[in-house]
């Protein structure tokens, strides 16, 4: 691997990846919720986008950004990338270096347990951001593009610990067969 890889980090809450083509229909967090420790007491409608983000079950989850699907990486905020060469997001939950957590993944995958398998229809490309963002708001934070192709992905989780000082949770896309 040469170059410097993107990681994209959040304030606390959960990851999203939504579809370029839907892109604008994310509105993040409710400007006017002072406290986001509250969500919990507010209903889908009154907690918005991002509510419904937190609301999702999991270490990933699906959830619907203007009739498409969006993919929830929830559970822990963590500094997350994309390998494409494994179809994988690699959350660092604890790694000395961001390097040290990506040298880890060959035997994290070999170790790993995956479960929660969930199903992803992607229409195509998608952008991985902190949810608490709107789609308006992403010069202003980090952001991730990833060119993944249109289909259905199976999605599965693993919470891995390769070695004693690094612990990775790991969200794996597979082809999956069309409904």
């Amino acid at each position: 691997m040469t170059g410097a890889m993107e990681w994209v980090g959040t304030g606390g809450g959960p990851l999203i990846a939504v579809p370029e083509s839907v892109l604008g229909a994310w509105s993040g967090a409710d400007d006017d919720l002072d406290d986001l420790d509250g969500l919990d007491e507010l209903d889908d409608e009154e907690a918005g986008d991002y509510g419904r983000a937190c609301a999702a079950d999991g270490y990933a989850g699906v959830i619907d950004v203007g009739g498409a699907s969006a993919l929830v990486l929830g559970d822990d905020p963590a500094p997350t990338t994309f390998l494409a060469e494994h179809s994988l997001f690699v959350r660092r939950l604890a790694a000395d270096r961001e390097e040290a957590a990506v040298g880890a993944v060959g035997r994290a995958m070999e170790v790993a347990r995956w479960e929660e398998a969930t199903h992803w229809d992607v229409p195509g490309p998608v952008v991985l951001f902190d949810a608490a963002f709107s789609a308006e708001d992403l010069g202003s934070t980090s952001s991730l593009h990833i060119d993944l192709a249109a289909g259905r992905y199976r999605v599965e989780s693993a919470h891995v610990k390769p070695d004693e000082d690094t612990w990775l949770l790991l969200v794996r896309l597979s082809p999956a067969s069309p409904l």
